[in-house]
């Protein structure tokens, strides 16, 4: 009921902007038509009618089409203040101005309705096709890991006497990293929600960032037999009010993709840092990097680079942007000179030192 009340009010709002604006520019031809001339001015309100009939619905435009044309015929055409005409020549005008220009708003807003269908169709297309994309690459990303524990877990109920205590505790390691695994795929899948929802608002508070890495860090503890995770906090980093969660987010991402796209042994290094009113993290790593002509996709959702075998769903670095604009930063992405890919975070913030935060506190 709301939505048609709405929709009746925006007809209305139509009709009186095309009432007016037919009236304006009348009164505007008006006086110029001495130095324009009459028939100039039935090519200035043809061009009123095409504008409308480009933004506003049908019956609207064909009032203005309607109305252009009595307007025409009583100002203008000679002789002036009536609606008789007084030639032929004039009369056949009239009707070819009036004719063209109901047919320039039909016309103009068929072929708006048809791109419009043809736009919510290619969107609808685009939208089977991202989905269609999520369910392929969730039916591996979420099997193989409840695969992994199922089949663990039987295992050790159907053989519970008949293994080592050595190959229990492999097991429930190999669970412990499925699980891992199936947590952070569900993890990106609510937080892509949230970016997609519009929901994602940041609670800000004070934080010693070298702790976040080092959090983030410890969350990735099982990928640091495969890969050296490189880490040298910055003693001269004041505390920094931001929303450690979405920091730490941003992070895991981060390291996840250079664990996917790094061979083992690889080292991944992260530096922190304030710059005048910004701080920069730069996660970077010792992998082949990215092809030129596809770095500017990597960051769209579901994309994954051409001929790369690594799981995942696509969705990581499309997460890190959107947290990083939630705070209100910017990500870049760029080859290192001597291989491998380097991701910089740019976010403006808050900063004070404990004593300033504890005399603040105080004060409250």
């Amino acid at each position: 009921m709301a939505t048609l009340t709405f929709s009746r009010q925006s007809l209305n709002s139509q009709y009186l902007i095309s009432i007016a604006a037919t009236l304006l520019l009348s009164v505007g031809c008006y006086f110029m038509v001495e130095f324009i001339g009459y028939r100039t001015v039935a090519l200035v309100l043809l061009l009123l009618v095409s504008l409308l009939a480009m933004v506003f619905k049908i019956y609207p435009v064909m009032v203005t089409a309607f109305l252009s044309a009595l307007i025409w015929n009583f100002l203008f055409i000679p002789p002036t203040l009536t609606f008789h005409i007084g030639t032929p020549e004039d009369f056949l005008m009239f009707l070819m101005y009036f004719v063209v220009a109901l047919i320039n708003a039909v016309l103009t807003y068929k072929i708006r309705q048809f791109e419009r269908k043809k736009r919510v169709e290619d969107e609808k297309t685009q939208t089977i096709k991202l989905y269609n994309t999520l369910l392929n690459s969730l039916s591996h990303e979420l099997r193989t890991p409840l695969a992994t524990i199922i089949g663990a877990i039987d295992t050790i109920k159907d053989s519970a006497n008949q293994i080592s205590e050595a190959n229990k505790k492999e097991l429930y390691t190999e669970i412990e990293i499925a699980s891992f695994r199936l947590n952070r795929q569900v993890e990106n899948l609510l937080n892509m929600s949230r970016l997609e929802a519009g929901t994602l608002k940041p609670t800000y508070d004070w934080f010693d960032v070298n702790e976040l890495v080092f959090n983030t860090i410890k969350q990735n503890q099982e990928s640091q037999e495969s890969h050296n995770i490189l880490f040298h906090p910055n003693e001269q980093l004041p505390l920094i009010k931001i929303d450690g969660g979405f920091i730490e987010v941003i992070l895991h991402n981060l390291i996840h993709n250079a664990l996917q796209h790094t061979p083992k042994n690889a080292r991944i290094f992260i530096d922190v840092l304030y710059r005048q009113t910004h701080l920069v993290i730069t996660v970077s790593d010792e992998g082949s990097g990215f092809p030129k002509a596809e770095i500017d996709f990597v960051f769209d959702k579901f994309y994954k680079l051409n001929g790369t075998a690594s799981g995942g769903t696509g969705l990581g670095l499309s997460i890190v942007k959107g947290f990083t604009e939630a705070l209100n930063g910017k990500i870049f992405l760029e080859n290192c000179h001597n291989g491998g890919a380097r991701f910089t975070i740019e976010i403006p913030v808050e900063t004070a030192s404990i004593l300033e935060l504890d005399s603040k506190n105080e004060q409250n």
